[in-house]
């Protein structure tokens, strides 16, 4: 069984952000000339998929117009004589590559805004790719990864990295099972003290569609939000979830200071290439 479908939660306001993010999505901020979320559909197409799943909200207009045609531009740009810009604009996604727009009606946590692709996603395997967590420097890339390993065990997977001290309050974190070789629950956001190991869990999964039964029964969690950490917590005890090490650099640009280390770091190797 292959997976073909990704879910990209990309409704959030974006606050930390403002005022740039007012009225442009977080998502299409670029990392140097290209926006994050065209870096996380290069990602989940490098893997395989042919299906984007967007789940949006408000003023989330632009990230439809963005993987759209537009051929009054393509037409300016070639009566300019700007052939490879115009070329690089109508290829941004590559033939049989299909975009599907959900409307999150209200933000009530990652968990919801998967649970609203759930029509559209059916009862086959996908992705979630969270645009905010930007991964570079290793191809074919994190999710061909865990794709991989989904083909190899079925089971849900997740990407994993090793953080130390605080910091690990601010992820989901692993619980490994006492061999050490998979996963029996994840925890979020725990103290520093309560943590169950220094493995965190970041933007990238590979569920299967038995975690929307899971979505439906949860009450609200910490925020009066539906957490996907929670629902993927129940499935690891029930031994359906295994984990995979993330390769290359990873940049949070969820937060400025993030955001602005992944642009000077992008800009870097593209100076010395």
């Amino acid at each position: 069984m292959y997976v073909n479908k990704a879910v990209f939660p990309v409704a959030g306001f974006g606050t930390r952000f403002l005022p740039a993010t007012k009225a442009m999505p977080k998502e299409l901020l670029p990392i140097v000339d290209k926006p994050l979320i065209q870096y996380a559909a290069e990602e989940a197409i490098k893997a395989g998929i042919d299906t984007l799943i967007f789940v949006t909200g408000r003023n989330k207009r632009a990230i439809e117009d963005h993987f759209d045609t537009n051929k009054e531009l393509e037409a300016a740009l070639r009566s300019s004589g700007k052939i490879a810009q115009a070329e690089m604009i109508q290829n941004i996604l590559p033939k049989g590559v299909e975009c599907i727009f959900v409307r999150q009606p209200e933000q009530l946590g990652l968990g919801h805004a998967v649970l609203c692709a759930e029509r559209v996603v059916g009862d086959d395997p996908f992705a979630v790719i969270l645009a905010d967590d930007f991964l570079t420097d290793y191809a074919p890339g994190v999710t061909a990864d865990l794709s991989h390993a989904f083909s190899q065990n079925r089971k849900c997977q997740l990407s994993v990295m090793r953080v130390e001290g605080t910091d690990i309050s601010k992820y989901g974190v692993v619980v490994p099972s006492k061999s050490k070789s998979g996963i029996i629950g994840l925890i979020e956001k725990p103290t520093p003290e309560d943590a169950p190991s220094n493995l965190a869990s970041i933007g990238r999964y590979i569920l299967t569609s038995e975690i929307f039964s899971i979505l439906k029964k949860l009450p609200k969690g910490s925020g009066g939000e539906i957490q996907l950490a929670d629902a993927i917590n129940i499935h690891a005890r029930n031994g359906l979830v295994d984990m995979v090490m993330l390769k290359g650099k990873r940049f949070d640009c969820g937060s400025v200071d993030g955001f602005m280390d992944a642009s000077k770091h992008e800009y870097a190797k593209r100076a010395v290439s």
